[in-house]
């Protein structure tokens, strides 16, 4: 194990998906599955226990299930990132995890690679949505029939033009590149204006970003 090793928690109340992820992870050099957690209640208390670097969450256990679990876990200790996992690729499960702070959706049927990619995105601080999460977060925004929020509404004003331009393309599901080249700006730019995004409206990651932008009514669903 080296000080760059990812500590990562599963939390999932069968034994066997626990078990399958532990051995997938622990073969990666720069991962170490550090705890399992059958519940949500387990999971915030082995977070407490074990301070891990990421949390792969179920979406639906016993006691406390993962969307409540996730929120919880995000309020107390912001630095963690949880990426959710779930056999269920529904709308109304997208949408609640990451409105309760989750930096990360991902299927149960990704493969080992894929999950590990996942891990080290989230770890380092990133947004990974699977793809067509984006789409279905939109759909779901549209059908709830969104009202902004004053307060979201009022903090969009802190930020720059082109600051709330970027934000409304992150909102879209584009890219750092796919972002800079519709901007006609380079990349590292376009990162300079996603980390001050972020710092301005206090948030975590892409992921955050993108709910806030539909949140304060920034982007609509039926806009585009």
């Amino acid at each position: 194990m080296t000080s760059s090793t990812i500590r990562v928690l599963i939390a999932d109340d069968q034994q066997m998906v626990r078990q399958g992820f532990t051995v997938l992870l622990n073969t990666q050099p720069d991962i170490e599955v550090v705890g399992q957690a059958v519940d949500g209640l387990d999971a915030i208390a082995k977070v407490a226990e074990l301070a891990p670097d990421v949390v792969l969450m179920d979406i639906r256990m016993p006691e406390l299930g993962g969307i409540d679990a996730t929120r919880r876990i995000t309020a107390e200790t912001p630095l963690i990132r949880v990426l959710v996992l779930t056999t269920f690729d529904l709308d109304e499960y997208v949408y609640e995890a990451l409105r309760a702070g989750a930096s990360g959706f991902l299927l149960k049927d990704a493969s080992a690679d894929q999950l590990a990619e996942a891990v080290r995105v989230v770890a380092a601080g990133d947004a990974l949505i699977a793809p067509g999460i984006t789409r279905r977060l939109i759909a779901e925004f549209s059908r709830l029939g969104s009202v902004p929020r004053t307060p979201f509404k009022q903090r969009v004003g802190e930020l720059t033009e082109r600051e709330t331009e970027v934000l409304a393309l992150i909102a879209q599901g584009l890219s750092n590149a796919e972002i800079a080249e519709r901007l006609v700006v380079a990349e590292q730019t376009v990162k300079t204006h996603v980390g001050r995004i972020l710092v301005k409206l206090g948030l975590r990651d892409r992921t955050q970003a993108a709910v806030f932008a539909y949140e304060s009514g920034l982007v609509r669903p039926s806009g585009y």
